[in-house]
């Protein structure tokens, strides 16, 4: 699994023009899946987004987590962050887990995050999502379940 933090100080997800998910401060997600991820790897991975301290404290040093000032997260499946670019202009994507499987692992894990932490939402798998957000910092942070980086 890998996923891409954003701090932000809200953040939506719409579909055709609906609104399927949104927060306040918190953090926004691009989550992709990765073939064989698991409840080890959800464990792992959500710990690491529920627990990284990029929030300011009362005097501006970022040690506080996303749980300890009650903020959001919103999670959008995206593929493309599994995109290899080492070689050409176009990327490729063949190391990606199958749709369906894939699929079937964000739900899996966006429920595991929701039996954890109350202030969960996300977006639609395989929908054509348009993605709103307000960077604060910006903060970004690349996670991946494999340590490659």
């Amino acid at each position: 699994m890998r996923a891409v933090l954003q701090r932000v100080m809200w953040a939506k997800v719409s579909v055709d023009g609906i609104i399927k998910g949104e927060i306040g401060q918190g953090l926004l997600v691009l989550l992709g899946i990765n073939k064989g991820d698991d409840e080890n790897v959800f464990k792992y991975m959500f710990d690491k987004i529920s627990g990284l301290r990029i929030f300011c404290n009362e005097n501006d040093k970022m040690n506080l987590s996303v749980k300890d000032i009650n903020g959001g997260i919103l999670t959008v499946p995206n593929f493309t962050v599994y995109a290899d670019a080492r070689k050409g202009k176009r990327p490729s994507f063949s190391d990606c887990c199958p749709p369906d499987e894939a699929e079937e692992i964000f739900n899996r894990f966006i429920k595991y995050c929701q039996d954890n932490y109350e202030n969960i939402q996300s977006g639609i798998f395989r929908a054509d999502m348009k993605v709103e957000l307000l960077n604060d910092g910006p903060v970004t942070v690349l996670l991946d379940s494999d340590r490659l980086f």
